[in-house]
């Protein structure tokens, strides 16, 4: 009785919405390594933790608020105590901040905020307002600016080299772009009804796809280039395997995965873009032993 007492109480609606976001997170601080990595900075743990308890406290605020699109994309949400949501956000961005503050570094925890700010409320000149949500594509290249324009100012604090930053920030920019896309597929219904024309919404699947693989594949000839230049640090194992599974992946996955029989289709997409940064390290640390 006590072990299905538990049991109910993590699968409430609350519970499931305090820990809608732990994964992403994780997969965010990791990211921060693998970005350290490719500028030839030594790792930072608490840094890679501050990242992760604000990117965590970023996307749970957005489902503890009142969510136009959530309500039909994520359903299992509904009913969950958005007070509750809205402390562990506030203590977890506490946590990262007050880290990343120890170390100088100003900007990047509010870099989200103000960017999800103008996002919403769009930026005004004079009488006019320039409203970006709505836009194709535009929540995608939000969401790529956000968290690679916040691991690039991470980097910038001990990587003096602007290109590498730079090149950093390219690449995240887009890859989380990408992935962002690649989730739209499955949520174009609640999407087009609080008025957000993601990519999959405007262009239709198979052509989105096209466009993600063009860019996928020049992103990666850039880095290769910048390998043999030496503007980023040799990290193959971690640039191959980012190219190779993604690759395949958006050559393979469809949306109708998402409701498939098999287990391995519908965690296909969740595998791939969650868990890429954490296989490529193991990857990586098995090929050095």
């Amino acid at each position: 009785m006590k072990i299905f007492s538990v049991v109910t109480f993590f699968d409430t609606p609350t519970m499931r919405l305090l820990n809608s976001s732990t994964v992403v997170a994780i997969a965010g601080g990791l990211r921060l390594n693998i970005a350290f990595l490719l500028a030839g900075l030594g790792m930072r743990i608490p840094e890679y933790c501050a990242f992760a308890l604000i990117i965590y406290a970023t996307y749970t605020l957005d489902r503890a608020l009142d969510c136009r699109e959530d309500a039909i994309n994520k359903c299992e949400l509904i009913g969950a105590n958005g007070n509750i949501g809205i402390f562990a956000c506030a203590v977890a961005f506490l946590i990262g901040t007050i880290i990343l503050l120890q170390d100088g570094i100003f900007l990047a925890p509010f870099f989200p905020f103000i960017i999800g700010y103008i996002y919403t409320h769009g930026i005004k000149v004079g009488p006019y307002t320039l409203r970006l949500k709505g836009g194709a594509g535009v929540k995608n290249a939000i969401i790529g600016l956000t968290w690679g324009g916040t691991i690039a100012l991470i980097v910038s604090h001990w990587c003096n080299a602007v290109t590498t930053v730079l090149i950093i920030f390219l690449f995240y920019g887009i890859k989380l772009f990408i992935t962002s896309c690649i989730n739209d597929f499955k949520d174009v219904r609640g999407d087009l009804a609080a008025g957000i024309r993601t990519l999959p919404a405007t262009l239709g699947e198979e052509l989105t796809k096209k466009v993600l693989i063009l860019m996928h594949v020049s992103l990666h000839g850039v880095m290769v280039y910048a390998v043999f230049v030496h503007l980023i640090a040799d990290e193959r194992v971690i640039l191959v395997y980012s190219f190779v599974v993604n690759l395949v992946f958006l050559i393979l996955y469809s949306s109708s995965f998402e409701q498939s029989s098999h287990l391995i289709f519908r965690r296909m997409r969740w595998f791939v873009i969650y868990w890429e940064s954490a296989i490529s390290l193991l990857l990586r640390a098995g090929l050095a032993a």
